[in-house]
């Protein structure tokens, strides 16, 4: 599969939020719901990686660097799930479109190797992109100051998280893994300095 068709089937994960903006599930379904994919995920990752049962379409998916671990698609759905387990949709929301729809274009921009960073000026895209998908919900919930805040919060974590991988071990942390959470813990922790309710809703099924 081409970077484009890795990029469309990353988007994919916007039609999780989506049906939640839609009306079609709650809160509360929604992350029952991404708990349930999220099992799904790591027993077809269980059986790709410990069984064997590689399906051609995990060839076309995977890059050769997941080929004998863990794939980005298990890492996204991980991270998703965990930011919709701790916080409300005002901070959950930004944070999955972030990563579902920010990388992408990020990585369009600018091609790097799964352990270097990004160039600085996809990294300043990245988070013009972010603060958008933040802003459209915070600056609502919050003012065009707080919420403008904690839009540039969130952003700035999650460019930051998208385009500087820490390496640990020689390992470079996957992307996949970090921009929901950093971005979550960005909006949400600027509420939290103006005093405004930060959407932090552990486990609040």
């Amino acid at each position: 599969m081409s970077e484009y068709g890795r990029r469309a089937v990353h988007a994919s994960g916007v039609g999780l939020p989506l049906l939640y903006l839609l009306g079609l599930v709650s809160w509360t379904e929604l992350r029952y719901l991404m708990v349930g994919v999220t099992a799904v995920v790591f027993l077809l990752e269980f059986l790709r990686v410990g069984v064997g049962l590689n399906h051609w379409f995990y060839d076309k998916l995977t890059r050769e660097y997941e080929a004998d671990s863990l794939a980005g698609y298990a890492y996204y759905m991980t991270s998703m799930t965990a930011v919709a387990l701790l916080f409300e949709p005002v901070v959950t929301i930004p944070a999955i479109l972030m990563l579902a729809l920010g990388d992408p274009i990020s990585g369009a921009l600018g091609n790097n190797g799964p352990h270097e960073h990004k160039r600085p000026a996809v990294i300043a895209a990245m988070f013009g992109v972010c603060f958008v998908f933040a802003g459209v919900f915070t600056i609502p919930w919050a003012g065009p100051v707080v919420g403008g805040a904690a839009a540039a919060g969130g952003g700035l974590l999650g460019a930051i998280a998208d385009g500087i991988k820490p390496i640990i071990r020689g390992v470079a942390l996957d992307d996949n893994l970090t921009i929901p959470p950093a971005a979550a813990v960005g909006i949400a922790g600027v509420f939290w300095l103006f005093g405004v309710e930060t959407g932090f809703d552990p486990l609040g099924f």
